[in-house]
């Protein structure tokens, strides 16, 4: 399954990530990426937010929004402790948040992770906690509640 551009905003950062040939450039772009992040309260930084399977502190927050159309959307935000993951935390934000519940399923940031040369470059624990950040924001998004706390 290959991802849909999501989002204007993912597509910009899929864009502005192909134009950087040099890897030092890629990681200083996730770096940039992170630092665009709105921080999270220390209040959100508790045991029930945090994203287990990630070496560094990773947590995610979820709540529901209703698009124009009245359809809902899950709104998500996040933060980590390291700078390369807080980037990468941004990258997968920008294809899920504001989706629509019923089309989590269709995207497949993996297959955009490994186009982009990502999961050859990152670390095999980057790599696993980007796939427990995935896992979690599905489970957030998945009709039995699977949400952790709500902002």
């Amino acid at each position: 399954m290959i991802i849909a551009m999501s989002s204007p905003a993912l597509q910009d950062i899929v864009e502005n990530f192909e134009l950087l040939d040099d890897w030092d450039d890629r990681y200083r772009y996730l770096i940039e990426l992170g630092r665009s992040l709105a921080p999270l309260p220390e209040a959100a930084r508790i045991e029930a937010n945090r994203v287990r399977g990630c070496a560094s502190q990773v947590w995610l927050l979820s709540s529901v929004a209703r698009d124009a159309e009245g359809a809902e959307t899950i709104e998500l935000r996040g933060d980590s402790d390291a700078h390369i993951v807080r980037g990468l935390v941004a990258f997968v934000l920008a294809a899920y948040s504001g989706q629509k519940r019923a089309d989590f399923a269709k995207i497949d940031v993996m297959s955009l992770f490994a186009r982009l040369g990502l999961g050859q470059h990152l670390s095999p624990q980057r790599n696993n906690g980007v796939r427990a950040m995935v896992d979690r924001i599905k489970a957030m998004a998945s009709e039995d509640g699977g949400s952790a706390a709500a902002s």
